[in-house]
């Protein structure tokens, strides 16, 4: 990251309300993700490239603590529902000098339709367009993944366009819907 962004710590964590919240993650967490990873992999694998280079324990913590040493510092949270763990978000690809960043997200399948991801994404947005004075926040979501696509519709984002077989899944190169929320186009609270 740059010089450009403001001096701002991450929080530790945001309370989702209703039992959840969306934590940093630490080195110790790596059994139970690596566990929601290795449980999920197929479907996961259908819409995310990061997967299949997460076979064994041991990937998972040396992922981890990549994130954790990272200067990607907001890319690094779980989602916990009720004390267990359901999938993650971050901002990531942050650009300081365009002030903009990619909100990224998965979840467990067991975790689906409680509004999880949409509260974890609105806690990011909100401390990406606050604190962190970004002007522009974006989604990539396969295409033909329409949970995702409904998350980002949800949040309020414009669909851009559609960035053609973009991202490598289990399946082969897949189109990618770009979508966009700029700072002034935040609802209020």
């Amino acid at each position: 990251m740059s010089e450009r962004l403001p001096p701002v710590s991450p929080p530790e964590r945001f309370d989702l309300r209703g039992g959840a919240v969306l934590r940093r993650y630490r080195i110790e967490d790596a059994e139970e993700i690596f566990a929601l990873v290795d449980a999920e992999r197929e479907r996961l694998g259908r819409f995310l490239p990061w997967p299949e280079h997460m076979q064994t324990l041991e990937d998972e913590r040396a992922w981890l603590a990549k994130v954790l040493g990272s200067e990607e510092i907001f890319e690094g949270y779980g989602i916990w529902d009720r004390g267990a763990f359901a999938g993650g978000a971050g901002l990531h690809s942050v650009d300081a000098a365009n002030d903009s960043a990619d909100l990224g997200y998965w979840l467990g399948s067991a975790f689906e339709g409680r509004g999880l991801v949409t509260r974890a994404c609105r806690a990011l947005i909100g401390f990406g367009f606050g604190p962190l004075r970004l002007h522009r926040i974006t989604i990539h979501a396969v295409a033909a993944n329409g949970r995702s696509r409904a998350v980002a519709e949800r949040l309020g984002f414009t669909l851009e366009g559609i960035l053609r077989e973009s991202s490598k899944t289990a399946d082969g190169h897949e189109d990618d819907v770009v979508f966009s929320l700029l700072a002034h186009e935040l609802p209020p609270a």
